[in-house]
């Protein structure tokens, strides 16, 4: 999930045109955020198998005869959330020392993903909750957020997103902020990581497609290709990346997701309808990108931004046992059961975000900024 949204920076003078005004907040990019997230936890509530059947007490596909269907498509919300990651790292890793990046990524990420874990293994450890713990070492590496390199089970389902965003930071860390942030390294970043990618892919090494992510990097690099629009203005280099990383993206997201149609699996995604939500996802956030939602700035977006990470973090899990507590504890219809599991879960945000966020993340980033390496 990507982090906070930064003002827009003071613009530079590098590149062809750079972007003029006073910083404004891109508050619609929150509200795509937290779009994102519904969408995906569409998916996890109605659009797939699995546990969340057991919660129901029959497949989502009884629940939502027709709902079902659409809801398949909400896992495309990750790969929106990757772009947004590419344009918004991009935005906040200008003009930062490698320290202070650091420092961000970690205060942003850190503090409501620490409690997240702990939320979900103390509600899974009550007896009366049907659905599986990890083992307790298991639990302690997933603190780290490193479980998936080891090899241990994960408390969060959603966490393996995360792996592909540090990932992501690592790389821009190292060939961006560490030189220096420019139009032009920036531009040889993605270029370079486009083919190292496919490279990678080709190659069938699982070291490089560990590092490389070839079937992600796309989107993280059609983020950052439009970050650059958004700070010099069009740009022939700038929309190529875009285009580019989306042919590429889409194939993948096709790869993934698509199917021929069998009654045995769950749902069928149309080839059309997974392009469609890629090309949505590159398109909202270029638009907004260009000042095309500029009317879009409500304060209540920038609270919707900052929910959609802790949001995104315990809806899978604990939405589990909110469905079945609802549903066939207490008899709530399923469209019912699925609005007041979307609210409980925005309201459990709300409580990481006010009490967990705003009071760790100040107090973990100044002091790993004020940290001296020797």
């Amino acid at each position: 999930m990507p982090p906070a949204l930064p003002q827009t920076p003071a613009p530079s003078p590098e590149g062809s045109r750079p972007s003029r005004g006073a910083p404004v907040r891109l508050r619609a990019l929150d509200g795509l955020r937290l779009l994102a997230a519904l969408m995906v936890a569409a998916y996890h509530y109605g659009g797939r198998g699995g546990e969340i059947s057991q919660a129901w007490g029959t497949s989502p596909r009884e629940q939502f005869p027709t709902a079902s269907t659409y809801f398949a498509y909400g896992c495309l919300g990750v790969q929106i959330f990757f772009v947004i990651s590419g344009f918004v790292i991009c935005m906040s890793g200008w003009g930062r020392p490698l320290r202070s990046f650091f420092a961000s990524r970690v205060s942003r990420l850190y503090p409501a993903y620490w409690a997240a874990i702990l939320i979900v293994t103390a509600v899974f450890a009550l007896p009366w909750v049907a659905f599986k713990s990890v083992s307790p070492s298991d639990t302690l590496v997933n603190l780290t957020m490193l479980q998936q390199p080891i090899g241990v089970d994960r408390v969060l389902g959603v966490c393996w997103t995360l792996w592909a965003e540090l990932r992501f930071y690592a790389l821009f860390a190292l060939f961006v902020v560490l030189p220096g942030a420019n139009r032009r390294r920036v531009i040889l970043f993605c270029a370079v990581w486009t083919l190292g990618a496919a490279l990678a892919d080709a190659a069938n090494q699982p070291f490089l497609e560990l590092v490389l992510m070839p079937e992600y990097a796309p989107y993280f690099i059609g983020g950052m290709g439009i970050y650059l629009i958004h700070r010099y203005g069009h740009d022939a280099l700038a929309w190529g990346i875009v285009g580019l990383s989306f042919l590429i993206g889409q194939h993948y997201a096709v790869a993934e997701l698509w199917h021929a149609p069998n009654p045995s699996f769950f749902s069928y995604r149309s080839t059309f309808g997974i392009v469609a939500i890629v090309a949505f996802g590159y398109l909202a956030v270029a638009l907004i990108a260009l000042g095309k939602f500029h009317w879009a700035n409500w304060r209540w977006l920038t609270l919707a931004g900052a929910l959609t990470y802790p949001f995104y973090l315990v809806h899978e899990h604990l939405g589990w046992v909110v469905v079945e507590v609802l549903h066939q504890k207490l008899n709530i219809p399923s469209y019912g059961t699925f609005a007041l599991t979307i609210l409980l879960m925005l309201f459990l945000a709300w409580l990481l975000y006010r009490f967990v966020e705003q009071r760790l993340t100040p107090v973990i980033k100044r002091s790993l900024t004020a940290v001296r390496v020797r």
